[in-house]
């Protein structure tokens, strides 16, 4: 009996490490009332679990993108807020989505174990623009969200994406094993772990349309270059899709 109640507790700390539900709740009591471009909406989770959308949706898409936000933050947090309110004026749908978030002092490194959930995240966000009826999804990513982002597609070969915008990917993920284009990108002032493994990430973008491209000047967050981030992401799509 001690060893099955070990063996319980064990699971529910597993549990409350894969993902802190009580800080996405906060997340959304301080996003919402200053949302003012797109509309919130609520995915459900085969557990019960409903998370945060922001949908922005356009007439006559050109395609529609899931948003993915880095570590620790919210579907409107700073680049992926300016991307998913600007994007549509591009032509491009956005549906920006909250991801796993652990407690506020966690790592990165403390992360893999939610990246299960941000891959079903991903799917049911997928699935509810492929419902809206666009033709095209996409993905755009950044940071920890592209980590997440790569785990759900290197496992879903048969996914309704089209294309996968990187930004400020850390590490050497073997992007080769995707079929789809991939614009890796990242800022010339970038997190050393994502500078010194733009090469390897480069060696694996064999897939036709695949670009990498390092912006001038930007750093990790592209603090002061919302204009050349949405350039390049705006004019990468708009020629792959």
């Amino acid at each position: 009996m001690r060893y099955l109640l070990a063996l319980i507790a064990l699971l529910f700390g597993l549990n409350a490490l894969a993902s802190d539900y009580a800080r996405e709740k906060k997340w959304a009591d301080e996003v919402l009332p200053s949302v003012l471009t797109g509309d919130p909406v609520w995915l459900a989770q085969d557990n019960g679990h409903k998370f945060l959308g922001l949908y922005t949706p356009v007439e006559k898409a050109k395609a529609a993108l899931v948003v993915v936000h880095g570590i620790g933050v919210h579907p409107d947090w700073g680049l992926i807020g300016s991307l998913r309110q600007q994007l549509p004026e591009a032509g491009y749908a956005t549906l920006s989505i909250q991801m796993p978030v652990l407690q506020v002092d966690a790592k990165t490194e403390a992360y893999p174990p939610t990246f299960d959930d941000a891959a079903d995240r991903i799917k049911l966000a997928v699935a509810f623009l492929k419902d809206k009826g666009y033709a095209k999804v996409a993905v755009v990513s950044h940071s920890l969200g592209s980590r997440m982002s790569y785990h759900y597609l290197s496992r879903t070969p048969d996914a309704a994406v089209a294309a996968w915008v990187a930004i400020g990917t850390s590490g050497a993920p073997d992007l080769a094993k995707l079929k789809l284009p991939v614009l890796d990108l990242y800022g010339q002032n970038d997190l050393p772990q994502v500078v010194q493994n733009a090469g390897k990430r480069k060696a694996g973008l064999k897939q036709k349309g695949s670009a990498q491209i390092r912006v001038p000047g930007a750093d990790h967050f592209f603090e002061g270059q919302d204009g050349p981030l949405l350039e390049q992401v705006r004019g990468w799509l708009d020629q792959t899709l």
